[in-house]
């Protein structure tokens, strides 16, 4: 995952008025989602879905 494809995610987010707390904004602009997930799943890291980290568990949509 590039840099440029989670913060093209995250202004989209804002855009939808979705993110509208700075404080939020920013700690997901500083932590990106792929941080959280298994190696398997990282590639798709910046997909606008729900991701599986096993045992049944999903990593929640960034819409979510």
């Amino acid at each position: 995952m590039s840099n440029q494809s989670w913060d093209v995610l995250v202004q989209k987010l804002v855009s939808k008025g979705i993110l509208r707390s700075p404080n939020v904004i920013r700690a997901i602009q500083r932590v990106p989602r792929e941080k959280f997930l298994p190696d398997n799943a990282k590639a798709s890291a910046t997909l606008d879905c729900p991701l599986s980290i096993g045992w049944g568990q999903t990593a929640s949509a960034p819409l979510g």
